[in-house]
Parts: C-alpha cells; sequence; structure tokens
C-alpha cells in the first residue's frame, strides 16, 4: 500500500509531459501519512476496547510464559502449583473462618430483635442438627445469657458483652465463674475471632446451660446475713 501511495505521489508531482521525478523521502512519507490516514482505511480496524483486551491478554500470556519458564515443570509444573496454593488457602479459610474486621470488645451480644432463651436454644439445637457450630456455640451462649436475665440475675441490658455477661453472672453463680468465662471465650472466638466451632465446644455450653438451670445463685443479701450470723455467734462465744 505505501509503494501505491508513494507512485501517487510521484504521479501528482509531475505532469504528462515531464519525465519522472524523484521525490525525496521525507515529503513521500508525508504525502504517505496524509494518504493513510484517510477514514477508508481504518473501516475495518478493531475498536479501542478490542485493542486493549488484546493487549491485557498479551501481558498475561507474557506472565504466564515467564512464570513458566521458572518453575520446574514448564506449564503444568505451574498449573500444580496454583492449585496447591489455592487448596492451602480454602483450608485455612475453612478452619479458621472469615477474618473479623471490628474488636471483639465493641461488638453486642444480642441482635436488635429480642428473643426469649427458650427461642435461643430451639435456634441452637436446629444448628447443632444441621452441624452448623459456629451458629449453634452463638445461640447458646446467648441462650445462658437470656436465660439469666429472665431469672433477674443479670439486668437486661442490650449492649452487653459476652465477656461482661460472664463476669456478672459470676458475681451471683462463683462456682460457675470459670466455666462462664470459658464460654464467653468461645463465643468471642467464633464471632469476632474468625475460629471455627467445634462439635464438642457446643456441647460444653449446653451442659453449662442446663447445669445453671439447676444451680441456686449466691444473694448479695443472704451473703451478708450469713456474715453478720457467723460475727453474731462468735461474740456470744466470746461474752
Amino acid at each position: 500500500m505505501l509503494r501505491a501511495v508513494d507512485a501517487s505521489a510521484l504521479s501528482l508531482a509531475r505532469s504528462d509531459d515531464e519525465p519522472p521525478l524523484t521525490i525525496p523521502r521525507d515529503p513521500a512519507r508525508e504525502a504517505a501519512r496524509r494518504e493513510l490516514s484517510k477514514r477508508m482505511y481504518h473501516e475495518n480496524d478493531p475498536s479501542w476496547f478490542q485493542r486493549a483486551l488484546d493487549a491485557f491478554w498479551d501481558w498475561v500470556g507474557r506472565l504466564f510464559d515467564t512464570a513458566s519458564s521458572a518453575t520446574p515443570g514448564g506449564p503444568l509444573g505451574l498449573v500444580v502449583v496454583i492449585a496447591a496454593i489455592v487448596l492451602v488457602v480454602g483450608a485455612l479459610w475453612w478452619r479458621l473462618g472469615t477474618p473479623s474486621r471490628g474488636p471483639a470488645s465493641s461488638a453486642a451480644l444480642f441482635d436488635d430483635r429480642p428473643r426469649s432463651a427458650a427461642e435461643h436454644r430451639a435456634a441452637a439445637e436446629a444448628h447443632a442438627a444441621q452441624g452448623h457450630w459456629n451458629q449453634a456455640v452463638q445461640e447458646r451462649m446467648r441462650a445462658i445469657v437470656r436465660s439469666l436475665e429472665e431469672r433477674a440475675l443479670l439486668d437486661v441490658r442490650p449492649g452487653r458483652t459476652a465477656d461482661e455477661a460472664a463476669a456478672e453472672a459470676g458475681r451471683a453463680l462463683p462456682s460457675r465463674t470459670d466455666r462462664l468465662r470459658s464460654a464467653a471465650r468461645d463465643f468471642d472466638d467464633v464471632t469476632y475471632g474468625g475460629r471455627a466451632a467445634t462439635e464438642q465446644s457446643y456441647h460444653r455450653i449446653a451442659e453449662l446451660d442446663r447445669d445453671l438451670e439447676r444451680t441456686k445463685p449466691v444473694l448479695a443479701n443472704s451473703t451478708s446475713s450469713s456474715h453478720s450470723a457467723d460475727h453474731n455467734a462468735r461474740r456470744g462465744a466470746a461474752e
């Protein structure tokens, strides 16, 4: 095409009666550029999107070729390495759960819709029956706290965290303080720490829930009366 344009430029530069002339290189190049810039020569050119897409796939191809040359076994070895990385990432994601972005201390134990302890227990059992141990642990811990609120051992406070509930409940149920704190840690690990619950952790919290139902609280007035009675008895004996 360039030769045809050069020929056209030469024919324009001379008349029919004059002998052929040699056009300098630069004017010939400029004449060819003007000729090729006409729209008729670009009607079938690819769009800018197609050109960008072709450039992207060319870059991917070069990247793959470079990685293949650096990996033992060539392209097959690279595919094996990528598959192994995907499997490791998937296993870690399944084991640890979705990473949490918020701190545990700022998140509340309950959502906006209040439910009874019985409703939380039923939800926990339904999740456990399906093997959804994360949700089962969460609902059983909520059942424990709601039950303590229903028994007036805890005041109803929507913004309470699991750690706060365990600490407050431990004052009324001192013999269960350690187990309450352990249950709160399990709840925080599952809900905010990205850990995966197990069947054993759920059964521990469920057993604690049943045990708390049978445990009588140690009331502050009873404790004070006991101390007062012991003090009076000691005084009487001394007199």
